[in-house]
């Protein structure tokens, strides 16, 4: 039988994860990877981590699966976006990596976004986020001057690794797409936007080969191939970002679908066939997943981050509880928020507790809870906070629809298919099915279909999609309970009107 490496770059560490054709997880093993904060708002990375914990975990999984080398058809990776590196041709990294996180180029953002280019339709309009490589690219230019004319080469995590797999210098068009303005049917690069915001030298930095996700970008050498337990001449195929690869292995592609990925916060996307820009959403961004189809983006900044402060700060009780049952706090917390009506017995929350990413695109909003009395449990604002996750994601839905696309079924992966709650009420709130996949480590299994396309194992992404994952379960949305919540809904929306310059006011007052 033929089996598929998918490997994944997080923050925290390297995963690799071992599927046979039909999408079947053999082993998943996992290595940490070192963050350093350097400065407040800072994060980077040394690079060879990022290789060493890969080659560790990819060895760990060939011992524990019991496979040959042999068995290895195809491989290929996902990693964080808008991680930067800077080196010279020996692709030897001339400083640590600055982070997707890393947010010290927020001046240089400001500046790219009061440019008025046209390439700002990518950002719905709105603000450039710090995290894009052209905003770090310029802030070392700026402040690291030496260091940038020494560099003649400027790439992602995902580049580094794909030349450390294979000897070859590329960019992904996922990556490239999705952050630095590149546009496959407009001439690639961006030029004039870079002069614009001062890096008119950046261009002949950036990869010369931009490739397709899944296009075989070459084979495993020989000298990674013995690192990481593997044989030479294993097919390559392009990766991307960790989220978007995410989309693939949730088999999200075909048109009405929307890939719903959680964690600490909410990511929303869609494949379309028509090019749309509007304020409020991300994109679209060409040939980002799929040749000729137009990627839609859409994200939640705090979600399962808040529940997690809920249960850290204000579940001693339920913790206790929890301790003599011999379950989690979140079972606790299901359970008792289950129990009560929609609306929480009038609660109304914000999930605007690190600012809004879409549709307001606003970092300078907070969360908040109204309608407290003494009735009111801990449950009772965890079940609100969930409501106001639930109503984040209709309201990005929403801006989605004005622009023609309204999903017929949402692919949901991450920590919240552990609750039927959450995805009960996700599926009420958005009144549409909400599709649960058998594997939820999508990232993994995402690339892992990618290397299979690149062993010529599928023709191409949707056929290796469709033969490698299957459907658990749907949850089907409760058309009265979505009635009710739409009173709530709306009291959510109208609030960031109401209040928005106030929030504005407090936030700025509380940074002096």
């Amino acid at each position: 039988m033929d089996y598929f490496i998918g490997i994944d770059i997080g923050t925290g560490g390297a995963r690799t994860g071992i599927f046979d054709r039909s999408g079947k997880a053999l082993v998943f093993c996992a290595e940490p990877i070192e963050l350093s904060i350097p400065h407040p708002g800072w994060a980077e990375q040394n690079p060879e981590e990022w290789w060493s914990a890969l080659c560790r975990s990819c060895r760990k999984a060939m011992e524990q699966s019991g496979l040959s080398p042999e068995d290895i058809k195809g491989l290929s990776i996902d990693t964080t976006c808008c991680t930067v590196l800077f080196s010279k041709e020996d692709m030897v990294p001339l400083r640590p990596a600055i982070l997707w996180m890393d947010m010290r180029a927020a001046v240089e953002a400001g500046e790219m976004s009061a440019s008025g280019h046209d390439a700002l339709k990518y950002n719905g309009y709105g603000p450039v986020s710090a995290e894009c490589l052209p905003a770090k690219a310029l802030w070392i230019k700026r402040h690291e001057p030496e260091l940038y004319r020494e560099a003649t080469r400027v790439y992602e995590c995902t580049d580094w690794i794909m030349y450390k797999l294979t000897g070859r210098y590329t960019a992904s068009l996922n990556c490239a797409s999705c952050r630095w303005y590149y546009n496959s049917r407009e001439g690639g690069y961006p030029v004039d936007f870079y002069r614009t915001i001062g890096l008119e030298d950046l261009v002949e930095k950036l990869p010369p080969e931009v490739l397709p996700m899944g296009e075989c970008a070459g084979t495993l050498r020989a000298d990674s191939a013995a690192e990481m337990g593997l044989r030479a001449g294993i097919p390559v195929g392009e990766g991307g970002a960790d989220a978007f690869v995410g989309v693939i292995g949730l088999n999200a592609v075909d048109n009405g679908k929307m890939a719903l990925i959680t964690g600490s916060s909410h990511l929303h996307v869609a494949l379309i066939d028509r090019e749309m820009h509007s304020k409020g959403m991300w994109g679209t961004y060409p040939d980002a997943i799929l040749p000729g189809k137009y990627m839609l983006e859409g994200g939640q900044t705090s979600t399962g981050s808040i529940v997690n402060w809920i249960k850290n700060q204000l579940c001693g009780y339920y913790a206790e509880q929890a301790k003599k049952e011999g379950v989690g706090v979140y079972d606790i917390l299901n359970r008792e928020a289950e129990k009560l009506p929609v609306g929480a017995e009038g609660l109304v929350a914000l999930d605007f507790f690190q600012g809004n990413r879409t549709p307001h695109v606003d970092p300078n909003v907070r969360g908040m809870i109204y309608g407290l009395s003494l009735i009111h449990t801990p449950a009772h604002i965890y079940r609100a906070v969930v409501e106001s996750i639930c109503f984040g994601t209709k309201a990005i839905m929403d801006v989605f629809a004005q622009s023609g696309f309204t999903p017929n079924g949402i692919v949901i992966s991450g920590g919240i298919v552990k609750s039927r709650f959450w995805l009960q009420a996700h599926a009420d709130v958005c009144d549409v099915p909400l599709i649960v996949p058998k594997e939820t480590e999508a990232p993994c299994l995402g690339s892992a279909i990618l290397g299979a396309v690149a062993a010529g194992a599928y023709p191409d992404i949707p056929s290796a999609a469709a033969g490698m994952t299957q459907i658990d379960y749907v949850v089907e949305p409760d058309h009265a309970k979505h009635e009710e919540y739409m009173f709530y809904y709306e009291k959510y929306r109208e609030f960031y009107e109401l209040a928005a310059t106030w929030m504005h006011e407090v936030t700025e007052h509380s940074r002096t």
